[in-house]
């Protein structure tokens, strides 16, 4: 086992990170910017180091400082947490070279899943269905044009180094393709550095369910069951649970299945999340890879009882996995808590907590680095805790979260609570019968 890690990364999941490791007995290091001075996981890690101004391409995204970082405060291994450098392959090759093990996938299973028309290539070959479209990038508009004529409007266009929605455009009509095709690509270059894009069949009204695999160094993969992602915004998830109130046990193992081959297909270690479109009449597709742990992983620990970041580090330092079948038990659902506006078509909403009360009670938890008197930066995401409750059913869990969404207390700045306040009361969602569309096609009064 590692004596030392350094986290890579900031706010809620380098505190997760911090937490497991003071458990398992290793020393923590935490990397902070000028901005996240006063964060909790900079006082609660063993050791920390400011690695640079606010800017992220400063300090979070600037490898050099923090394998410095590593190097000087001895660090025998990086979690890169999520995003950030989470998903860069050249920032694991680095780590590698460096002597210290990045806590997760090779750089090769990475650049295999990051590139998504690439990825979309390897789970075909694996025998994982995937939504018709192009054969990877696209050239130009003229052979971009052909391609969704080929399979019919409506189609989207990806980012094919996207994520978080960016890069991505929905077109119904020939007509607009020219001019989104355009912004897509330009917006690529822009977030991501790669102007390139490729083109799906756009499914109507989906459920987006996402598959937890393990994989460790010695070709064993496993699943630990399906999350819920459909209650999103903008592409951007707002609520995650497990188990699905979609889909069926059968559809469940199929799903299983063929998250477990496309993660032996590339070799995969550790966390990963295989992501499926599943339409109406339950025949699903693969969308990506996350070749990361998620933001949403709390849902899956409260219904199986592993603790996935512990799984991690273990895996990574040479642990083999159980394969014994998971049994979930039990159901659980997140809210993510942003510090956002929603009746303001959720901007964000940065600047000092006044007050900051948590609600509590048996099966309810919060991950957050937050506190009164802590001012959340506006460089950046706005996630600033995420709630996660667990029920012996689906209906209690929903009850539980709307009664800990009254006592949970964040005030100097708004946040999406009332927000979740409504989507718990609304009879669609507790009925289940919801898809990806559900917020832009209803309305939520959160005064």
């Amino acid at each position: 086992m590692f004596k030392k890690i350094l986290i890579a990364n900031r706010g809620e999941i380098a505190l997760r990170v911090i937490r497991v490791c003071r458990e398992l007995g290793i020393k923590s290091v935490a990397v902070y910017s000028e901005a996240d001075r006063d964060s909790l996981h900079v006082k609660f890690a063993d050791e920390a180091v400011c690695i640079g101004p606010p800017l992220s391409k400063q300090s979070y995204l600037n490898i050099p400082r923090i394998i410095a970082a590593a190097e000087i405060t001895g660090a025998e291994a990086i979690h890169p947490g999520y995003g950030f450098l989470a998903e860069n392959a050249s920032f694991a090759e680095i780590c590698t070279s460096s002597g210290m093990k990045f806590i997760g996938p090779s750089a090769e299973a990475i650049s295999s899943m990051g590139n998504k028309a690439l990825a979309k290539e390897t789970m075909k070959n694996a025998g994982v269905p995937v939504i018709p479209g192009s054969d990877g990038i696209v050239k130009d508009l003229t052979d971009a044009i052909d391609i969704a004529r080929g399979i019919g409007f409506p189609v989207i266009i990806k980012a094919v180094a996207g994520g978080g929605g960016k890069g991505m455009r929905i077109v119904r009509d020939e007509n607009d393709f020219e001019k989104n095709f355009v912004m897509a690509s330009t917006e690529a270059e822009a977030a991501f550095g790669d102007a390139g894009v490729y083109i799906e069949k756009y499914i109507e009204q989906p459920h987006h369910i996402e598959i937890q695999v393990f994989g460790d160094q010695y070709g064993n993969a496993i699943h630990l069951n399906e999350r819920d992602c459909s209650i999103q915004r903008r592409h951007q998830k707002l609520i995650e649970e497990s188990p699905s109130p979609f889909i069926n046990d059968e559809l469940r193992q199929k799903m299983g299945a063929a998250a477990i081959k496309g993660a032996l297909s590339v070799n995969y270690e550790g966390a990963g999340t295989v992501e499926f479109l599943v339409d109406k009449y339950h025949n699903y597709f693969f969308m990506e890879m996350n070749t990361r742990i998620q933001v949403e992983h709390p849902v899956t620990e409260e219904i199986t009882g592993r603790d996935l970041i512990k799984m991690q580090i273990r895996v990574a330092a040479g642990a083999k996995l159980d394969k014994k079948l998971i049994k979930p038990s039990g159901h659980a659902i997140e809210c993510r808590i942003n510090a956002e506006d929603p009746e303001h078509n959720f901007r964000p909403s940065p600047g000092e907590i006044k007050s900051f009360h948590l609600p509590g009670g048996f099966g309810v938890r919060v991950d957050t680095h937050c506190y009164a008197g802590y001012r959340v930066p506006p460089n950046y995401d706005s996630l600033i805790a995420k709630l996660v409750v667990y029920g012996s059913s689906r209906e209690s869990a929903i009850n539980k979260m709307a009664a800990a969404l009254e006592e949970f207390t964040i005030e100097g700045i708004h946040t999406t609570i009332p927000f979740h306040k409504k989507v718990m009361q609304h009879p669609l969602f507790r009925e289940g019968k919801f898809d990806t569309s559900f917020i832009e096609n209803t309305e939520f009064n959160t005064k």
